[in-house]
């Protein structure tokens, strides 16, 4: 199970709805999580990143992406300057019955997918329920009772 955790995504949401101005709500590395089979994976937008300022940590259940993405330099002043720029860093809290030992982080395309894999005791299995022809149970009390019921 994973869970998103930004602490300061309450603060830009009341910005957003105090501030006059109109510039475009930034949000810095948009994340889509999804289950395939016995793996979670986690895919962020990360378009203009350098790979080397991408750095993915893991610290008891918290998973941390962090990047950065710069300003190309221009002579000249902006007319418009919509795109994000900056340090950006995302958490993700992880559950137990994930294998942080075995993930796998890829960047292609502009695109950080991490992997994540389920750990084994964790997987669903199917456990077979024994029985035998000899055993039956008796109502309302234990199979292994042997005292008799009164009778009237």
């Amino acid at each position: 199970m994973l869970l998103n955790y930004d602490p300061f995504d309450t603060f830009r949401a009341l910005d957003r709805l105090t501030s006059g101005s109109r510039q475009q709500a930034v949000s810095g590395m948009p994340m889509d999580v999804y289950r395939a089979g016995d793996h979670f994976v986690a895919s962020f937008d990360l378009p203009g990143v350098d790979p080397g300022s991408i750095d993915v940590s893991v610290e008891g259940n918290a998973l941390t992406v962090t990047a950065a993405r710069t300003a190309p330099s221009s002579e000249g002043d902006y007319l418009v300057a919509e795109r994000p720029r900056g340090r950006y860093s995302r958490q993700l809290m992880l559950g137990r019955d994930l294998d942080t030992e075995r993930l796998h982080a890829s960047y292609t395309d502009g695109v950080l997918t991490l992997t994540i894999p389920v750990v084994e005791k964790a997987k669903p299995r199917r456990i077979e329920v024994e029985h035998s022809a000899g055993t039956h149970s008796i109502e309302g009390g234990h199979p292994h009772d042997t005292e008799e019921a009164p009778t009237s």
